[in-house]
């Protein structure tokens, strides 16, 4: 589960080990199967199937499945939830695609794949890659009976800095996968976030190719929205160059995340300058999935659940979880330790643009090292601020939940039940009125 979604800072292995810590073993484990439990009922599917959506993403991390120190012994208790939101998924009507969301060493610099560093060591050690193949190996003797599960997604935005090693492991994992599944789809995801497509010269079968397709003018750091000719031309230009491989060769083509960042009262100038900005946010995705109609894609939005940055639900701020973590939410946002939500501070920026001054002085190709969307200014606020601080503050947020009962932890996991969170209305009527109209032949699209 990504830091945003759940709150704390940093990486996930992190903040599970400083929730050791502080939990200790008994108590830990209680927290997080109920929290897992809780994430997604038999209450989610039947929401979701209401809307319309017909498939869901389903992310997870590798080491609910293996451990570091004990590699290829398959942890068979990782399939515990995940088997149960299949099931869940298939009473509904609603096919679900396995996101390895990490992979051993990390497949790129970034948070959400696990990796606290700024380094994504799986490009250039064979025994993360072995261990990858492996583990899909395993997962995919465990579905290949499954109809309802739509097919792998074996890496979730890889960044190979040399571009080339990427699609020779595809190639790889692809026949891996087929001896001993043969049937399901594979989803593979471009290079750097799921954006580039060099070296990519042939069409595996059975895949289908995905984008992921973020704008800025759906975060709090970028241009408004407003719906003017430039900017849906804007939108659709950096659709098309994301998705060029695609449409050249005639192929199945998915957008596997998008999604804006929703304003918040308390952090954007109260509930109706909020809403304004929502406002604006939900005409770009709405914009977005004209696009997608047109050039006849599928996707999946980013995301379901959260404490309240993107989801379609999200808990309610006045929930057990939401009030536990509350302070340490507020230091998060003061210090700059989410990249999804970061919005202007002045104190931060009195500390990371001098320094950024200096670096692009002295080292001038500094801005062009890869991945090539960071300039200079995105890799200080990472490396700075949501790798090194983010690290540094992994006790404190875990502190929060120290001496609490067994009984005000499962409190805390229950705010996570679909029918204690709360509805963000404006995005879900946008997802079931799309849903409906594709339903009625208006448009193509894969939720």
């Amino acid at each position: 589960m990504e830091n945003f979604i759940s709150g704390y800072p940093g990486s996930e292995s992190q903040h599970r080990a400083a929730m050791l810590k502080a939990l200790g073993p008994e108590k830990y484990d209680f927290f997080f199967d109920k929290l897992l439990e809780y994430f997604f009922m038999e209450a989610d599917a039947k929401f979701l199937a209401s809307k319309g959506l017909n498939c869901l993403r389903v992310p997870f991390n590798y080491h609910h499945f293996e451990d570091d120190m004990n590699p290829r012994v398959l942890k068979h208790a990782g399939f515990k939830h995940l088997d149960r939101v299949v099931e869940l998924c298939a009473k509904e009507g609603i096919y679900t695609i396995l996101d390895m969301h990490t992979v051993p060493g990390g497949q790129n610099p970034d948070w959400h794949s696990d990796n606290p560093t700024n380094y994504a060591a799986f490009w250039d050690h064979k025994d993360f890659q072995d261990r990858t193949v492996w583990l899909w190996e395993q997962l995919a003797a465990h579905y290949r009976d499954n109809p309802y599960v739509a097919g792998y997604n074996p890496i979730n935005e890889p960044c190979d800095p040399e571009h080339w090693r990427l699609p020779v492991f595809y190639e790889r994992i692809e026949k891996a996968i087929r001896a001993v599944d043969p049937n399901h789809i594979l989803w593979l995801d471009g290079n750097t976030m799921a954006m580039e497509w060099k070296f990519f010269d042939k069409i595996l079968p059975n895949c289908v190719y995905a984008l992921h397709d973020y704008t800025t003018m759906g975060f709090p750091w970028g241009e408004t929205y407003s719906g003017d000719d430039g900017q849906k031309a804007k939108l659709e230009q950096q659709f098309l160059r994301k998705a060029h491989f695609m449409l050249d060769h005639k192929i199945p083509c998915w957008n596997g995340e998008f999604g804006p960042v929703y304003a918040q009262p308390h952090l954007d100038g109260g509930e109706a300058q909020a809403e304004e900005i929502n406002q604006a946010r939900y005409a770009v995705l709405a914009e977005q999935l004209r696009i997608y109609d047109k050039h006849r894609i599928h996707w999946t939005i980013w995301l379901y659940k959260d404490i309240g940055m993107q989801g379609l639900v999200h808990l309610s701020p006045t929930s057990p979880y939401m009030r536990t973590l509350a302070p340490f939410l507020a230091r998060k946002h003061a210090l700059q330790l989410d990249a999804w939500g970061r919005r202007p501070n002045a104190a931060v920026d009195a500390v990371i643009k001098p320094l950024v001054a200096w670096i692009d002085d002295v080292a001038p190709n500094s801005k062009d090292q890869y991945p090539t969307p960071w300039d200079t200014h995105r890799q200080m606020i990472r490396v700075v601020n949501q790798l090194w601080l983010a690290g540094c503050l992994q006790d404190e947020c875990a502190e929060l939940f120290k001496g609490l009962e067994k009984e005000e932890l499962e409190a805390c996991a229950r705010s996570w039940k679909w029918e204690e969170c709360v509805q963000r209305e404006g995005l879900n009527a946008i997802l079931e009125g799309h849903a409906r109209g594709v339903q009625q032949g208006k448009g193509l699209s894969e939720r």
